[in-house]
């Protein structure tokens, strides 16, 4: 599956748009990301727990987002965009959306 933030691919062309995709995930701390990270932010710097659990919500939210489009039939997604929030008050969950255009594309005639 081709995939890109713009909205074109070098020598290929759009044939077909399939609708937007996205894929979703609400991802909480576990313990020991939360007490790592509480201790963390006492002292200050990069949280590298909060860092491993935000980034395995993207990719989550991603291998969904590319499943959402092979179920469409697409081949490829174009426009890649992602969205994060916050949820709950002490209880620090992200939500991440990852959406795009599914399409079909094929090889342009110019090559």
């Amino acid at each position: 599956m081709l995939v890109t933030t713009t909205f074109h691919f070098e020598g290929f062309r759009i044939v077909e748009y399939k609708g937007v995709v996205r894929g979703i995930i609400v991802r909480a701390p576990t313990i020991s990301q939360g007490i790592l990270g509480g201790l963390k932010s006492i002292v200050g710097g990069t949280i590298g727990a909060y860092t491993d659990m935000c980034d395995q919500a993207r990719q989550h939210a991603y291998d969904i987002l590319i499943e959402h489009a092979k179920a469409v039939g697409a081949n490829a997604i174009v426009g890649l965009h992602y969205d994060a929030s916050q949820l709950g008050g002490t209880t620090a969950a992200t939500e991440v959306l990852c959406y795009g255009t599914a399409v079909i594309i094929e090889k342009s005639g110019t090559d």
